[in-house]
Parts: structure tokens; C-alpha cells; sequence
């Protein structure tokens, strides 16, 4: 294409503008100026093929843009004006585009709603997959739905043995987290005097944007706790992550115990069946409330004690088990240690740990004992089988915590009928007055003596401690109790005058019948009025 051409091309667009036609030139012109004369020349019906011009050697043109408007004048039409809004409809028009604005916004919110629910629905299905080795009948899950729905229920104090034989026949695995914030309130109405050794209520919140010196041991135990569990298997997933906090904050909170290993395995049990934040509220109660804390202070003493105290339930109650221990040199501290510090959650399966766990939050930490001596005892035949120490350990430790959901439910059962509370503050006496004799018969230097006499006293205190605290407890029970049989008594004498008041007026309304039945006899005539009514014979 040459000026030329282009000059000659925009003097026929020219022409074209002014309405008047332009012939078609003999002259080869450019293929921009062929197509533009083809397009722009209109030609008649009548009109030859002869008088067209041949552009085949062009070959196919392109087609026309769908964009551009068809105009029957060629493509230089003018548009057509589009026509003017009212300020009624421009109103209207800014009106609807705010409401659909509005219902993108709210339907994006009711979106992000269902989708965190729909997590939400997804970890509670990854946090009870376990197996439960007592299967809930409706009967019973009615039952606990009820108490659960009943208004203002943490005030109220339900019948004992009502909720004794609720969790003997079972706990609804969904409801088993609420459940055992109910059985928390009704601990706390049955014992109103909580301990002195209560932490400093601090939020929840708070606690998590605090550093803690602990982070490297929770951190390194994370892995540990539950590692064949999906809501805990993922590293530094949903479940661990939940679990670093709530073992943090405790750390925090309790600067004396810190962390200690086995507290993953009692958070993480917690942590299964409700949210982070109640998970931690339920360790603070089970750890100060239910005394959970003094077997992970840092000396342990109160860990050697119950491992004593076991050791002498076994010499009770299965005499022959317990000298064929002794005899094989096997102390509780060799299998035993991690059921206390775990609450069995380390070793046994899952269905099992929320069994024990909801014997706990009826009836406190002694279950732990209970459940030891339990299934020692129920397996005794099968650990006299085995004749040295490895063996027995490993059979202890591998073999007994995979022996069946029958055993285990029955071992339950067991539970809640043994009462050994009375045996266990004997042998814990009977543990610190034999750590006394040792010192004393053993052939010790002074400093070695006044180590552990500075000990054993450090120790006497802290049990000095807790017994005062126990009694004050106590002491606030009697007088309650008192302060409740004051009321009773009173209420009993007004119940006795208003009885004697009662009895009288009946005496006096019966005389007043007599004096009545007697003027109606007198009178000669007229039957006699009926004042009583119809009246039972004899009367």
C-alpha cells in the first residue's frame, strides 16, 4: 500500500461521509480499498455479475467484528443516543444494586458460617473416633438430656445415687464433654468449701499471649501424646496445636507444678470432647479441685506415696499377687507410674480412659486406685502364669491393656462399688511414719541425717498443709450441716404449733357441729339440718 493509495482510500471515505457515490475505479487498488469499495458500494438487484469486480485472488475475508453495530447505511452510521434516565430510575437502579450488594454480602457470611461449622462437625467426627466399650441406650441418653436441659442446673443439687446409676449405665459419647461439666457443678455444690491451693483467675486469653519457659518440653511431647489418633496425628495440626496451648497457659497459671509429662495425655482427653477453652477450665478443676496436681509437683513424693498406698491395697486384697511381685522384686513404680501420671490414657484405649474419666468426675481421684486394683485383680491368673520379671512387666505394660471391652466394662462395674477411702489416709500415715523409722535406724552422718530430716519436715508440712486444709473443709461442712439442722428444727416446731393450732380448731368446729345437731333435735318440727354432709360409717 502506497500514500497514494491511502489518499485515495480516505477521499472515497470522505465522499461516503457526504452521502454522494463514488465509482469504481479500473485501477487496481490496495486490498483494504477493495474490501472498503466492496463493503460501502451498494449495488442494484438488476445489476450482472459481470459488473463486480473479481476478488478471489484475495481469498476468504474476515469476518465482521459482532461488536460493531449493523447499520443499513454502511459502517459509519451514526450510533444511536441512548435514551436519558429519570432521577426516579437512576434512584431505583442504585437502590437495587445496594440490596443485591447487601445479599452478596450476607450470603458470603451465611458461606463462611456454614463452612466453619461444617469444620467444626468435621474435628468433633475426628475427636470421638474411638471405640466405646459401653454402648449408651436411649433410655439412658434421655436421661442425661434431661439433666442437662434442666434451668439453672448449676445451682441445683441432684440426687447422687440418680447420677451414680446414670454413669454406671453409660455416657453418650457426643454429650460426654457437657456431661462432665455437670458432673464438675455438682461436685462444687456437694463440696462448697473449695480448696485454699486455688489458682488466680486469670483469663484465657491472657495466658496465651505470655511467654513460658516450659514451651521446649510441651513441644517435644506434642508428638507423643496420642500419635495414632487423627485429630492429633497431624504435626502441628489443629489437635496439637490446641493441645500447645492449653499446656502452656497451665504452665503459666501454676508455676509450681509447670508441665510435667502425662499432663499432654490428661489435656488431650479433655480436649477431645470439648473446646480448647473449656478443656483448659476442666484440667484447673480436675488438677485443683480434685487434687490431681500433688502427684506432678517436682518432688514427687506424692507419687511414691501412692505408689505405697497401691502396693499395700495389693497385700489386702490379692495377697497371693502381691508376694509373687515381691518375689520377682517388682514394684508398682515399674507399671504403675504412668497409669497415675496418664490417667491410664498413655497405654489403654481411648473408650476405656472416658470411662475412667467419667468415674472421676463423680467420684474423684481415687478411682485411679480403684481401677488399678481392679484390673491387677481380675488378671491375676494370668500374671501368676508368668515366672521373672520381664515377662510380667510386659505382659503388665502390653498385654492387659488389650484384653477385651468386656473385661474392661466389668473392671467399671467394679469400680463404683469399692470404697477405699478409709484405707488409703491409713496408708498414707503408715508411709510417712515408716520414712521416719528409716532415718532414724540407718547409720547416717549429721549432714546426711539433716538432709533428709529437712526433707521428711518440708514434706510433713506440705501434708500439714493439706490436712488443715481438709479440716477446715471439713469444719465448714459441720457447719453448714449444723446451720441446715438448725433450720430443720425450727421448721419442725412451726410445723408441730400449726399441727396443735390445726388440731384445735377440728376440736372446736366438732363442738360447734354438737351444739348444732343438738338445737336441730330440739326443734319439733323441720328435718334436720344436714351441716356435714354424707358421712362414712364409724365416724
Amino acid at each position: 500500500e502506497t500514500p497514494r493509495d491511502r489518499n485515495d482510500f480516505d477521499s472515497k471515505a470522505n465522499h461516503l461521509g457526504d452521502g454522494s457515490r463514488t465509482p469504481v475505479k479500473t485501477r487496481r487498488h490496495s486490498w483494504r480499498q477493495q474490501i472498503f469499495l466492496r463493503v460501502a458500494t451498494p449495488q442494484k438487484a438488476c445489476d450482472s455479475p459481470s459488473r463486480y469486480e473479481d476478488y478471489s485472488e484475495l481469498g476468504e475475508l474476515p469476518p465482521r467484528s459482532p461488536l460493531e453495530p449493523v447499520c443499513e447505511d454502511g459502517p459509519f452510521c451514526p450510533v444511536p443516543e441512548e435514551k436519558k434516565r429519570t432521577s426516579r430510575e437512576l434512584r431505583e437502579l442504585w437502590q437495587k444494586a445496594i440490596l443485591q450488594q447487601i445479599l452478596l454480602l450476607r450470603m458470603e457470611k451465611e458461606n463462611q458460617k456454614l463452612q466453619a461449622s461444617e469444620n467444626d462437625l468435621l474435628n468433633k467426627r475426628l475427636k470421638l473416633d474411638y471405640e466405646e466399650i459401653t454402648p449408651c441406650l436411649k433410655e439412658v441418653t434421655t436421661v442425661w438430656e434431661k439433666m442437662l436441659s434442666t434451668p439453672g442446673r448449676s445451682k441445683i443439687k441432684f440426687d447422687m445415687e440418680k447420677m451414680h446409676s446414670a454413669v454406671g449405665q453409660g455416657v453418650p459419647r457426643h454429650l460426654r464433654g457437657e456431661i462432665w461439666k455437670f458432673l464438675a457443678e455438682q461436685y462444687r455444690l456437694q463440696h462448697p468449701f473449695p480448696s485454699k491451693q486455688q489458682p488466680k483467675d486469670m483469663p484465657y486469653k491472657e495466658l496465651l499471649k505470655r511467654l513460658t519457659s516450659q514451651q521446649h518440653a510441651i513441644l517435644i511431647d506434642l508428638g507423643r501424646t496420642f500419635p495414632t489418633h487423627p485429630y492429633f496425628s497431624a504435626q502441628l495440626g489443629a489437635g496439637q496445636l490446641s493441645l500447645y496451648n492449653i499446656l502452656k497457659a497451665y504452665s503459666l497459671l501454676d508455676q509450681e507444678v509447670g508441665y510435667c509429662q502425662g499432663l499432654s495425655f490428661v489435656a488431650g482427653i479433655l480436649l477431645l470432647h470439648m473446646g480448647e477453652e473449656e478443656a483448659f477450665t476442666m484440667l484447673k478443676f480436675l488438677m485443683f479441685e480434685m487434687g490431681l496436681r500433688k502427684q506432678y509437683r517436682p518432688d514427687m513424693i506424692i507419687l511414691q506415696i501412692q505408689m505405697y498406698q497401691l502396693s499395700r491395697l495389693l497385700h489386702d486384697y490379692h495377697r497371693d499377687l502381691y508376694n509373687h511381685l515381691e518375689e520377682h522384686e517388682i514394684g508398682p513404680s515399674l507399671y504403675a507410674a504412668p497409669w497415675f501420671l496418664t490417667v491410664f490414657a498413655s497405654q489403654f484405649p481411648l473408650g476405656f480412659v472416658a470411662r475412667v474419666f467419667d468415674m472421676i468426675f463423680l467420684q474423684g481421684s481415687e478411682v485411679i486406685f480403684k481401677v488399678a486394683l481392679s484390673l491387677l485383680g481380675s488378671h491375676k491368673p494370668l500374671i501368676l502364669q508368668h515366672e521373672n520379671l520381664e515377662t510380667i512387666v510386659d505382659f503388665i505394660k502390653n498385654t492387659l491393656p488389650n484384653l477385651g471391652l468386656v473385661q474392661m466394662e466389668k473392671t467399671i462395674s467394679q469400680v463404683s462399688e469399692m470404697d477405699i477411702a478409709k484405707q488409703l489416709q491409713a496408708y498414707e500415715v503408715e508411709y510417712h511414719v515408716l520414712q521416719e523409722e528409716l532415718i532414724d535406724s540407718s547409720p547416717l552422718s549429721d549432714n546426711q541425717r539433716m538432709d533428709k530430716l529437712e526433707k521428711t519436715n518440708s514434706s510433713l508440712r506440705k501434708q500439714n498443709l493439706d490436712l488443715l486444709e481438709q479440716l477446715q473443709v471439713a469444719n465448714g461442712r459441720i457447719q453448714s450441716l449444723e446451720a441446715t439442722v438448725e433450720k430443720l428444727l425450727s421448721s419442725e416446731s412451726k410445723l408441730k404449733q400449726a399441727t396443735l393450732a390445726l388440731e384445735l380448731e377440728r376440736s372446736a368446729l366438732l363442738q360447734t357441729v354438737e351444739e348444732l345437731r343438738r338445737q336441730g333435735t330440739a326443734e319439733p318440727h323441720g328435718p334436720e339440718p344436714d351441716f356435714m354432709g354424707p358421712r362414712p360409717a364409724g365416724d
